[in-house]
């Protein structure tokens, strides 16, 4: 099937819940390509003979292949293609920033709208998962099938052992791309479910929980062993773990919270985006049988203007909240969130009041009195900002208007606004070093200053995107191997 000029110009839209519907609930928003739908999709796209999109993938996904199966009709096959690079693609399809990577480099972008890529990927890997799930096609062809690797998937064993710990994106993508190399590989994870911040961050309304643990038995299947509860610098060392095993990947993540630092924070009803997202997601604070504890507020107020500031205001806006306000210092152009989120958010109610920063937190008595509840949260300080000169990334640094302070009534106040990596893992660990901002200093090939252990995504970085932690852990798994094999 070949699309003509006229219809390349425009994408296929993806069908949604509506806004007054999903505002209600924590089923998934977007609801997926039909067949027709997506081959009309996949049809649009022209096979460059140079395509730049894959230039745009961190995990070097063949892009072109993928979409000319599934504009023949051959969904499996396409999802099979996906994986040869790519473990988490029902999961890349749905969280990963495609407007601003691959797709932001299809040349179908400079006349009109360009290829839907991640939605195709999304359909490709549901569309397998729903015919038969772990039975697919890894790399060479063979077969996993029942969660048993078959021997042919996977190279000859090596003898070498790896140690990844974490098990978000950048630990399970080293752990599938060291397995199918024939290294024996454990994952270990502080958590009592695998997956990081896609189990404990991204809402089901995102990213449905099955779908993230299908595609983690997927990686398991190869052979990979999972172990959680486990938190090195508690139960062992990082020295320790480096000395039984041939190499290790620290893939950690940066689940420490920032703050601000103003008058408040302590307040009864104040939490950080990461504790409110786990006890919503890892916990179920949503659930009508769950007794996770989690303050709902009928006014809430969000600070910062991520994707996870997106996500914990939907978020507290589906637990029952009146009013949900969006807190952030620059203007709506500034927002760092994808602009689908933006968007979402906007329908469903959610309310911005930008070029405004929080100055204190205001709290009072629950009964009036000191002997009765803890001190709780009333309302957000704000001073207005405007906008100067840019800042050291390029972005215009805001400033406050001197006497332009307002106040917004809150009982719940989340504070998003980035995290750290975690400094536990540093317990008892020597040799490695890390940055004034707690994350481990790497060379060009991901290999700390100890020399068997290697790290990637957000523990390098800071806070990034899943997709680039990704990436991090192919890079990583790539010279992990060469390493082994030269040692």
């Amino acid at each position: 099937m070949t699309a003509t000029k006229k219809e390349r110009t425009g994408r296929i839209a993806m069908p949604e819940q509506p806004a007054k519907v999903r505002r209600h609930n924590f089923d998934e928003v977007a609801l997926g390509y039909t067949a027709a739908e997506a081959i009309a999709e996949a049809s649009r796209c022209i096979q460059c003979r140079v395509p730049r999109c894959v230039e745009g993938c961190p995990v070097n996904v063949n892009i072109p292949k993928f979409i000319k199966l599934i504009a023949e009709g051959n969904p499996e096959e396409a999802a099979e293609k996906l994986f040869e690079t790519n473990m988490l693609p029902a999961i890349c399809g749905r969280v990963c920033p495609q407007e601003t990577q691959c797709e932001e480099l299809c040349i179908l972008g400079k006349k009109g709208e360009p290829i839907a890529i991640g939605r195709l990927e999304r359909y490709a890997a549901d569309t397998l998962r729903s015919v038969g799930g772990r039975s697919c096609k890894i790399g060479d062809g063979t077969e996993i099938k029942d969660g048993t690797p078959d021997s042919g998937c996977l190279s000859a064993p090596t003898g070498k052992t790896v140690a990844v710990i974490g098990s978000g994106p950048a630990g399970l993508t080293a752990a599938a791309d060291l397995a199918k190399a024939g290294h024996k590989v454990t994952i270990f994870e502080s958590l009592h479910l695998p997956g990081g911040v896609l189990t404990y961050g991204i809402p089901s309304f995102r990213l449905p929980k099955d779908i993230v643990q299908a595609e983690i038995d997927d990686v398991l299947a190869l052979g990979v062993e999972l172990k959680t509860d486990y938190v090195i610098g508690r139960i062992k060392t990082l020295d320790e773990i480096a000395e039984e095993y041939d190499a290790v990947f620290l893939g950690t993540g940066a689940g420490l919270p920032n703050f601000m630092g103003i008058e408040g924070e302590n307040l009864n009803g104040v939490y950080s985006a990461n504790e409110f997202l786990t006890r919503v997601n890892l916990m179920k604070a949503y659930a009508s049988d769950s007794n996770t504890m989690i303050r709902k507020g009928k006014n809430v107020v969000v600070v910062g203007g991520g994707n996870v500031a997106m996500d914990a205001a939907r978020s507290a806006l589906r637990l029952g909240a009146e009013n949900v306000t969006v807190v952030y210092r620059r203007s709506d152009a500034e927002l760092p969130a994808r602009r689908e989120e933006i968007e979402h958010a906007k329908h469903e109610g959610i309310q911005f009041c930008l070029l405004a920063n929080p100055t204190k937190i205001i709290g009072e008595y629950g009964d009036g009195t000191p002997q009765g509840r803890k001190f709780d949260v009333k309302a957000v300080e704000c001073i207005k900002m405007e906008l100067g000169e840019p800042d050291e990334s390029g972005r215009r640094s805001p400033k406050e208007v001197s006497g332009s302070e307002f106040t917004i009534d809150a009982d719940v106040v989340i504070i998003a606004i980035g995290t750290s990596p975690n400094p536990l893992i540093y317990v008892g660990a020597t040799g490695v070093e890390k940055t004034k901002r707690g994350t481990i200093v790497v060379d060009e090939n991901l290999r700390s200053t100890k020399e068997n252990i290697f790290a990637g995504g957000d523990v390098v970085t800071g806070a990034a995107t899943v997709i680039s932690a990704m990436g991090a852990g192919k890079k990583a798994a790539e010279e992990i191997d060469k390493y082994l094999m030269k040692k």
